[in-house]
């Protein structure tokens, strides 16, 4: 059984993978020990009502097509997609390709699965009872607690967390305040559609085994991690980035393709990975060359699929798609055929719509 989401969750914050399955390098972050930049925050208006999302990338070899509809993340919270043209290609698609992703397994019964949880939660503090402010330089805590006040308030449960998880609930709280949403609704409303059209789904995921989830969870509880640069480069992110990422968001609902591949992707997650799979438990897992095994199961799903069906569609983060080493880059290199789509945007909405928030 796929046991207790709580543990990937531990070991893998949420959107994780979906940023960083492939090689994408995020920009620089502020000066852990230097001060950081005060916070810009330009209220850019996030766009709501019907959207049409992307167009999509088509891969072909032989009279056979790949459609890849690349996903963003974080998208408009009230954006409602006009997926119509995604939902004729799924319906005549031989699959759907789902995104890379990996997951945590263990051979335990529910009850003591729930029986895990209080440990679970206690393993995202820091060890021997230290707080944020004994663990990060004082320039970056410097940096953290006006970041604090303004999104997650007078939580002091969080204060105990360590930095990487103190740095994603903050994310997460200032993504929410900004009127946007990290659940990645595209990749749920895709899997719906080939549901209603009895298309085969194929995940493309990587099973870590875990023998003993308990000691595992004791042994994690003692480890500390690198995981400084992962907590700058989220502030970093959270002060500087909020604009880019409005305007992202924007992009993907209305279809500007030509503005998604202009704005770069400044992703702190890379440096987040990192701090989880460079320690001595990721060997442990097999987890400690996760990217690289992602990267080869996803190429050869893609692969099959183009053999095997004249029709198939995926879904890919688009750091992966648009990359000069990304995925459908390392296709073209192979001798496929690929096409970005065309740029388009949504119609203007008509009077009294109230097209933005």
């Amino acid at each position: 059984m796929n046991w207790l989401p709580w543990l990937a969750l531990l070991l893998c914050p949420a959107g994780v993978l979906a940023q960083t399955a492939g090689p994408e390098e995020a920009a620089p972050a502020a000066s852990a020990t230097g001060a950081g930049p005060s916070i810009v925050d330009h209220e850019t208006v996030v766009v709501s009502g019907a959207l049409p999302g992307p167009g999509l990338w088509k891969v072909r070899r032989d009279g056979h097509t790949l459609y890849v509809l690349a996903t963003v993340s974080p998208l408009p919270k009230r954006m409602e997609w006009e997926s119509a043209g995604v939902e004729s290609v799924v319906a005549r698609s031989g699959q759907v390709l789902l995104p890379p992703s990996f997951t945590l397994d263990a051979d335990v019964g529910v009850f003591r699965g729930l029986m895990l949880v209080p440990s679970l939660l206690k393993a995202r503090r820091n060890p021997e009872g230290r707080r944020l402010q004994d663990v990060v330089p004082p320039a970056l805590y410097a940096r953290w607690v006006p970041l604090k006040q303004r999104y997650l308030g007078r939580d002091r449960g969080v204060e105990r967390w360590r930095p990487i998880f103190a740095a994603q609930e903050l994310y997460e709280a200032a993504m929410r305040r900004s009127g946007l949403e990290i659940e990645n609704v595209v990749d749920k409303e895709v899997q719906r559609m080939a549901r209603r059209h009895d298309v085969p789904l194929r995940g493309v995921n990587f099973k870590a085994q875990v023998e003993d989830p308990k000691t595992l969870i004791r042994e994690f509880q003692t480890t500390t991690l690198a995981d400084t640069d992962c907590f700058a480069r989220t502030l970093a992110r959270i002060e500087t980035d909020l604009e880019a990422m409005r305007r992202r968001a924007n992009a993907w609902a209305m279809g500007d393709v030509q503005a998604l591949q202009a704005l770069p992707v400044e992703s702190q997650y890379r440096a987040c990975i990192d701090a989880l799979t460079g320690n001595g438990l990721a060997p442990r897992l097999g987890i400690d060359d996760l990217q690289p095994r992602l990267q080869a199961m996803w190429m050869e799903a893609a692969e099959q699929a183009l053999e095997q069906h004249g029709t198939s569609l995926a879904l890919l983060p688009l750091s992966l798609v648009t990359s000069p080493q990304g995925y459908l880059a390392q296709l073209a290199a192979k001798g496929y055929d690929v096409q970005a789509p065309q740029f388009a945007v949504a119609p203007a909405p008509e009077d009294g719509e109230d097209a933005l928030r």
